[in-house]
């Protein structure tokens, strides 16, 4: 059974079409790798799958679960979303890290404003944060950052704040990891900190979503490339059917273009 499954997903600014009935699906352990140029509907995707925009249209399911329906208003209640999101971690192109809190903060606060909600806080309170606290080292340790965690943002390289960031949304255990463009923010010097991460949880069987216009690094990592372009889907497959025998014209003139030939 998949992990996720987008059926027919749309999403529209005023009368802009941004997503046009886009559809795939991943199993567990597998690694999505988006492509396609700017204004291809890419972020809005990763966006309507995290429910920071609202699709107009489609379904979203994850475990075999419906969790959205857009014909379906039980689905749609605001007072899910914040269960919902659980479902997808998100890491930002920008590390929107809070510049108030240490390394060890940033990375364990949603987790314990959840545990606030449980039944027994208020009685193992101690426990319970010692336990977050152990783990948000542990997911710190994974990503190269254990030496760090008293540190602040601003103390930080570009390259170290992005990995306090894959940290903080690994810390909820969400069912897909999803990625907007992680390295476009950082010099060219530190992308190579952040993808050895990247690659680290695709060998650890991660499920991730990943947008990317790192082609030799989706060639490598990815186990399913979808290239998109005017809000479809033109063409999903293995890295070497699409990025090295693509079938589609519009997948050939973006690769050339990309590759510069």
């Amino acid at each position: 059974m998949s992990v996720l499954e987008v059926q027919n997903l749309q999403k529209r600014f005023g009368t802009l079409e941004v997503l046009k009935n886009i559809g795939f699906s991943l199993d567990k352990g597998e690694t999505a790798a988006i492509i396609g140029s700017s204004g291809s509907g890419k972020t809005t995707l990763l966006r309507c799958l995290n429910f920071l925009e609202k699709p107009d249209g489609g379904r979203i399911l994850v475990d075999g679960g419906v969790i959205f329906d857009a014909a379906d208003p039980k689905t749609q209640k605001e007072s899910e979303i914040r269960k919902k999101r659980l479902h997808f971690g998100l890491v930002f192109q920008s590390f929107n890290l809070f510049p108030q809190y240490t390394v060890l903060k940033n990375v364990r606060l949603a987790s314990e404003l959840l545990a606030r909600e449980r039944p027994d806080y208020r009685k193992d309170r101690k426990a319970i944060l010692d336990g977050l606290g152990a783990e948000a080292r542990r997911t710190l340790e994974s990503v190269g950052l254990s030496d760090k965690l008293d540190c602040y943002p601003h103390q930080l390289s570009g390259g170290q704040q992005q990995r306090v960031a894959i940290a903080r949304a690994l810390a909820l255990a969400p069912d897909v990891l999803c990625f907007d463009e992680p390295t476009s923010a950082l010099d060219p010097e530190l992308t190579g900190e952040v993808l050895k991460v990247i690659r680290e949880l695709a060998e650890r069987r991660t499920t991730m979503v990943i947008v990317t216009h790192e082609m030799d690094f989706a060639r490598a990592v990815a186990d399913k490339v979808v290239f998109m372009d005017g809000g479809v889907i033109v063409e999903q497959g293995t890295p070497e059917a699409v990025l090295v025998n693509p079938r589609e014209a519009r997948t050939r003139r973006f690769l050339t273009r990309y590759s510069g030939a």
